[in-house]
């Protein structure tokens, strides 16, 4: 395979490490995931790798009723932390080298945030995993998906879901709804699809970062798409 793309950021939901829990981390789902990055990793793409956090804040939420929406968002990126060290884990035990880099310092367990490491690191055949959103509360790991590709000067964004790709309705509610192949990123506004949150959705489009929204929970998807086949929906600024 020659993957069509040399450099990607990979956007993963805390969510999706859930697999059949209802909160936490599932090591099938965990080991799944990891064996669907070394697939593309052995084919020699560069991979960068944000991954969210609701998988262990939102378990908890309930509970966290008062607390204020800084503390939370905090509270959110250090879930991002845990998600991404077992990510780290369950790559390493593949036998792929791998980093974690932090939007917070925690020199314990990861290096601090540096643009010009991670890209060496990339270069160098490392998975590079980015945790702890911007490091800003406000922002989601949306956001930070979006900016940490363009610091690695990315090829494009894979925002891997639990759906086929980007629809004109909820399929999950509405039977009927159609699927996109490819979108604009105006008719993505026009139409007020759920994508991503504004800030990121308008970095991408500024900075003409394309996105692919697929399925990640589909086998062998990830190296599908990278070999040229047309899984999900594609976004760009074509008209």
């Amino acid at each position: 395979m020659e993957p069509i793309y040399k450099r990607i950021l990979l956007k993963l939901s805390g969510e999706a490490l859930m697999g059949e829990q209802s909160f936490g981390i599932d090591p099938i789902a965990l080991q799944t995931f990891a064996n669907e990055v070394y697939e593309i990793h052995k084919e020699g793409v560069q991979i960068g790798l944000v991954i969210g956090g609701g998988n262990i804040f939102r378990g908890v939420q309930a509970a966290a009723k008062g607390i204020s929406k800084v503390s939370g968002d905090y509270m959110g990126m250090l879930a991002t932390v845990i998600n991404s060290l077992a990510f780290q884990n369950a790559l390493e035990a593949f036998g792929i080298p791998t980093r974690l880099q932090t939007a917070i310092k925690m020199e314990q367990i990861a290096e601090p945030l540096i643009r010009r490491r991670a890209i060496r690191h990339l270069e160098k055949g490392r998975v590079v995993i980015f945790g702890a959103g911007t490091g800003n509360p406000y922002f989601t790991t949306d956001t930070a998906a979006v900016l940490r590709a363009i610091e690695i000067e990315a090829q494009i964004i894979l925002k891997g879901t639990r759906v086929n790709g980007v629809y004109n309705a909820d399929p999950e509610k509405n039977p009927n709804a159609s699927m996109f192949n490819i979108i604009s990123y105006n008719k993505v506004i026009e139409q007020d699809l759920k994508v991503m949150d504004q800030t990121a959705f308008t970095l991408c489009k500024e900075n003409n970062l394309p996105i692919r929204v697929f399925n990640i929970n589909i086998p062998g998807n990830l190296k599908k798409l990278l070999s040229g086949e047309q899984i999900g929906t594609l976004i760009n600024n074509e008209k």
